[in-house]
């Protein structure tokens, strides 16, 4: 398991690290989960200078929240969620039912009541994780539009430019249903974006549960959401975007890349000490049904974006 001890100067690099998948080449790759969230974020600290800043504000916050072992002290968070369809084909309009599978998903996923759970490796037992966290359907916000896709500069959750505004970003999680297109199966916003594009966003294909033999599998159990809501509450992806980089989690073992399918446990890195890795994790790129659990570090990571002063307090206000 990894040290995790990360100067100022190395923060700004790991939030400006270059991906070798760019959202550009995603469209070569479509039988692969493609998730923008760190292209997004790319494009943030290019267009304002200031975010890196106060992300590595949030940072150093974080890690002396989990040095500290500070907790909540009201226990369990429940978030409401806005769902805003924006949808030109009755596929693209998802029902209710498909929506609320999801909010099932993400429920059973970060209460570690998901069927799969009990899959985690004995070597993992220890560090699997109940991150806790309870997400409630607020509202499903619906709006034609002419679109056929939305790529990935947030068009879609503006008003002015044919999408959708969020509601009450400060204290509701918004999400949002389209077509993205370039392969793209989603990206979220991490802690310390504007609030005026605050939220996630999933291509309409891949929310909630569908059937194994249909055009969404192997992405087809709502994981997608999963691992974009992860990043939303301040978790990068495992292999930390570049060879054997962090993901600022001790217990998540170094990955040497993302790890794509299902792969055969054990699974081992090339990184230092050849470590098993977690391929299981929500923050890789598997399939849906190879990845079912968060860590005991990610959810200490989870759990200090809301505590006070943390970037998402107000979402732990009654």
């Amino acid at each position: 398991m990894k040290k995790i001890c990360l100067s100022l100067a190395s923060l700004v690099l790991l939030f400006s690290c270059q991906n070798d998948d760019t959202v550009e080449n995603n469209s070569a790759r479509l039988s692969k989960r493609a998730c923008a969230s760190q292209e997004v974020l790319e494009r943030q600290l290019k267009e304002n200078p200031s975010l890196a800043i106060k992300m590595n504000q949030i940072e150093a916050f974080t890690e002396n929240a989990m040095l500290n072992q500070q907790r909540l002290v009201n226990g369990k968070i429940e978030i409401p969620v806005v769902v805003n369809v924006l949808y030109r084909t009755a596929a693209e309009n998802i029902s209710d039912a498909q929506i609320q599978s999801q909010i099932d998903v993400l429920n059973a996923d970060f209460n570690a009541t998901n069927a799969d759970y009990n899959l985690v490796p004995s070597l993992f037992s220890g560090v699997k994780a109940n991150v806790g966290i309870s997400f409630v359907l607020d509202q499903v916000i619906r709006k034609a539009t002419t679109k056929t896709s939305w790529g990935t500069r947030d068009a879609m959750k503006k008003t002015k430019q044919g999408g959708i505004n969020p509601t009450s970003p400060t204290t509701k999680l918004n999400f949002w249903v389209c077509t993205i297109g370039g392969g793209i199966l989603g990206y979220a916003q991490f802690p310390g974006g504007t609030s005026a594009t605050d939220g996630v966003v999933c291509d309409s294909k891949y929310v909630g549960v569908t059937s194994n033999s249909g055009s969404s599998y192997p992405y087809n159990l709502g994981r997608t959401a999963t691992h974009e809501v992860g990043h939303w509450l301040n978790l990068r992806h495992i292999w930390g975007d570049t060879t054997c980089g962090s993901d600022l989690v001790a217990d998540t073992p170094s990955h040497n890349a993302a790890n794509y399918g299902v792969p055969t446990y054990p699974h081992l890195s090339t990184c230092a000490g050849t470590p098993v890795e977690m391929t299981m994790n929500y923050m890789d790129y598997t399939d849906d049904r190879g990845m079912y659990m968060f860590s005991a570090g990610q959810k200490a990571r989870i759990d200090a974006i809301f505590l006070s002063g943390g970037p998402r307090f107000s979402f732990a206000q009654p």
